[in-house]
């Protein structure tokens, strides 16, 4: 963005505040139902600066929500996310409501985009954008992935234990493999190193061979230039970014070549080139979503490999660090024998923090998750609990309220997966009619998708909502200090609490009791639009009880300009809701309590609990 559009942005920001604050009442410029006067310019823009995702008014944005969905790897749908719009808009709503996601990861496939070389499919291509534009109309952004995993199906035969997805078949034919087979492959990931014939493609596809990557970039280029032209331009804004190349890995590397070197030579100039293919698109102000070599920040040393971009230079706002993280200790079922614990990924997580920081970009961990079948799914409510709690802040629960200021920036991410079809598929595997795919993602025996479908057709959590649906600050007013959040999620019949509050703060523990809290620090940064919080289904508006230098309250009113604490619908129609905190001053030190936990609590119990924070905050941070 330049800078007068940016200063003409903000004018028109500061006008429209201040004609809500006089009681006009502006119309939203985006559309959605239940948009109030800040959710148009906010929607408008989505940049990169300093570190975090910016909206138009300046806040920190938080993205949080689901890949959708593995169902593009299959057949079943034509390599669409859904067999219908109506579909969409069905998973669009429940992500909405039931699993708090504010955006998605949506999958795309280049073999269906380009099933004949040089020819790209406008019947995929439009499909693709109606149902982009289900989700976008729901209020929640989208960043589209072009979406491989073992280069191709086409690489695989009929009767194969394998399979993959992403190039077309013609792009396979041109190269000739060699019979594909992995040897002793006990999960489907060892194709990436073993398979001969994935190790080749994958090579061929990085030196361009045959044009194959050129190919691509120009498929690529005209998606992106038809879901532009068919987008309203309020429709094109919740589109914030794009992943070019899911889960880049060299296939092989050349004599004298290292994971870092080839990530220098061949992957970052790809990403240049896409940069290149996302401007001539019409995509020039929104970042693009660019992976590390694969195998970058595995936790299994044996399969570690140096990179991260190390050698990329600053990355600015043009680009956003992006990577994935699996605990495949966890779902080796061997390296890890019990569950997770607190602050089991805090350093994982901490690393790409870290890596981002040093690149001059923020981070999004697009892909994360656990089994929900099969031998270690025991192991999901705890693992995926640890995984969002390092994705909230990068201190453990038992450290959390000693040093707060040390939480770090909450990260952004994406759960893998969310698919409608779970369990319900119908898949001819490599197209065998012998081998029709019918449980879990249909895909490689993998099952982890958060939802499913009962048998009336209504979309239903496979995971418990305490952990999917969250308290988040989903953008903040100023700058994010710290956050925390006890979900008291479930394993089984255990609750899980590994933020317990204190005991030098016995009226806040009492006020909390055994009730889901989160608690975020920030410092004012001078605008008139508030902080926002989702707020998970738990917590009716009747149960919320927030304790804040702002104030303390039961039950918050309905949103106006000068109420301080505030709930309200989010954008979208969906039914889910915000919370909203509203503090115009600059540079100061705030904070907000929100629990689910208080049973009409006592004034001199909110009264006390909240000076107790106070004391807490200014000790804790500005020691």
């Amino acid at each position: 963005m330049s800078k007068l559009r940016a200063r003409l942005l903000g004018v028109l920001v500061l006008l429209t505040g201040f004609l809500s604050a006089v009681g006009a009442q502006p119309a939203a410029a985006d559309g959605l139902p239940d948009s109030l006067w800040f959710d148009a310019p906010a929607a408008a823009t989505l940049t990169v600066d300093k570190g975090h995702f910016l909206d138009g008014l300046g806040r920190e944005v938080v993205l949080r929500g689901y890949n959708v969905s593995g169902e593009t790897k299959l057949e079943e749908n034509s390599g669409l996310p859904f067999a219908s719009v109506a579909d969409a808009k069905k998973s669009a709503t429940a992500l909405r409501a039931l699993g708090g996601g504010n955006s998605v990861r949506f999958l795309l496939s280049w073999a269906h985009a380009e099933p004949v070389r040089g020819q790209v499919d406008s019947a995929y291509l439009a499909a693709v954008t109606d149902q982009i534009r289900a989700f976008l109309d729901a209020g929640i952004r989208v960043y589209p992935d072009f979406h491989q995993d073992l280069y191709s199906r086409y690489l695989f035969n009929s009767g194969s234990w394998y399979t993959g997805d992403g190039a077309p078949k013609w792009a396979v034919d041109a190269g000739n493999y060699p019979s594909e087979s992995c040897g002793i492959c006990i999960f489907w990931g060892q194709n990436i190193t073993q398979n001969g014939a994935v190790k080749q493609a994958q090579y061929d596809f990085w030196h361009n061979a045959y044009g194959v990557q050129d190919a691509f970039l120009t498929t690529a280029q005209a998606t992106m230039t038809y879901v532009k032209q068919h987008l309203t331009a309020a429709q094109f804004a919740g589109l914030v970014g794009f992943d070019p190349f899911n889960e880049p890995y060299a296939g092989t590397y050349d004599s004298g070549q290292t994971s870092r070197t080839w990530e220098r030579d061949l992957l970052w100039p790809f990403y240049v080139k896409f940069r290149a293919r996302m401007d001539a698109a019409g995509w020039q102000d929104k970042p693009a979503f660019v992976e590390a070599n694969l195998f970058w920040n595995s936790n299994i040393d044996s399969q570690k490999q140096e990179g991260g971009l190390l050698d990329a230079g600053t990355l600015g706002a043009r680009y956003v660090f992006n990577t994935h993280f699996y605990d495949q200790k966890a779902i080796s079922g061997i390296l890890m024998w019990g569950n997770a614990a607190d602050g089991q990924y805090a350093t994982d997580f901490g690393t790409v923090r870290d890596r981002a920081s040093a690149a001059g970009t923020t981070a999004i961990v697009s892909e994360f998750g656990h089994p929900l079948s099969g031998t270690v799914s025991g192991k999901a409510p705890t693992v995926d609990k640890a995984m969002y709690q390092a994705l909230d802040s990068r201190l453990p629960g038992s450290t959390w309220w000693t040093k707060p200021a040390s939480s770090g920036p909450v990260l952004s991410g994406t759960q893998w997966q969310w698919d409608l079809y779970s369990g319900r598929h119908h898949e001819l595997m490599n197209g065998n009619a012998s081998k029709v795919l019918t449980t879990g993602d249909a895909w490689n025996d993998e099952d982890l998708s958060a939802v499913r479908l009962d048998d009336s057709g209504t979309a239903v959590l496979r995971q418990d909502a305490r952990l999917l649906d969250r308290l988040y600050p989903s953008a903040t007013s100023g700058s994010t200090v710290a956050f925390t959040y006890e979900d008291r999620s479930r394993d089984g019949s255990t609750t899980l609490t590994w933020n317990p509050v204190p005991s030098s703060l016995p009226h806040v523990s009492q006020l909390v009791g055994s009730g889901q809290y989160g608690l975020l620090l920030w410092r004012s940064g001078g605008g008139s639009a508030p902080t926002e919080l989702h707020l998970p289904a738990s917590f009716p508006t009747a149960s919320t009880t927030v304790v804040s230098d702002l104030g303390a309250t039961i039950s918050p009113p309905a949103y106006t300009t000068t109420t301080p604490i505030a709930v309200a619908p989010e954008p979208g129609g969906t039914g889910s809701r915000r919370l909203l905190l509203t503090a115009p001053d600059s540079g100061t030190l705030h904070y907000a309590l929100v629990t689910n936990g208080a049973t009409a609590p006592s004034a001199d119990l909110l009264s006390t609990a909240r000076s107790e924070l106070s004391s807490w905050a200014a000790s804790s941070v500005n020691q």
